[in-house]
């Protein structure tokens, strides 16, 4: 949900005020059934997961990747959830940041990075996660993760569990 759109549905509302009470939409309030597959489609900026009768059950809008950090290719699948997971920047492990600052770990809350649930894939520091700031969904921005808002990551994470294969289609767009 927009911040315009929060302040068109408060118009009264003080949002500099701690504790105060808004009207906000509940996007996806029924839960998924259980997960049987997920298709991360490139091209589209989308997320679909499957039932097991193979029906479309969810369609998200994501963030896939980047011109220069693609996400992957190929089908991995899922190798844990984690709800309010932590962060860590390892100059060792990932190829983008500030290397002389060292290790860096942010714990769970707004400011954290990959959200409020982290999807791990079998493809090493690749996963599905959620986003501090949901204006940064459908743009081409991404370290090669799939970035989801934070309330459709949590939705898909207590859908879907180990073992469950992911795959990347398409290319990544250009823009």
């Amino acid at each position: 949900m927009s911040q315009a759109l929060l302040r068109s549905l408060n118009p009264k509302a003080d949002f500099t005020a701690a504790g105060t009470t808004i009207l906000v939409t509940r996007p996806g309030a029924d839960p998924l059934p259980t997960i049987d597959r997920v298709e991360v489609d490139k091209a589209a900026n989308e997320v679909r997961a499957y039932a097991a009768d193979g029906q479309l059950a969810a369609a998200f809008p994501a963030t896939v990747g980047s011109t220069e950090r693609p996400a992957p290719s190929g089908v991995w699948a899922v190798k844990s959830v984690t709800p309010n997971p932590d962060y860590t920047y390892d100059p060792k492990r990932l190829t983008f940041g500030n290397k002389a600052g060292g290790v860096l770990t942010i714990k769970p809350g707004p400011n954290n990075p990959v959200g409020s649930t982290w999807i791990a894939l079998t493809v090493e520091t690749y996963g599905i996660h959620g986003a501090p700031d949901p204006t940064e969904i459908g743009k081409n921005a991404s370290h090669g993760c799939v970035r989801l808002t934070n309330w459709d990551a949590a939705t898909l994470g207590k859908a879907v569990a180990k073992g469950v294969p992911v795959s990347f289609v398409g290319e990544t767009s250009k823009s």
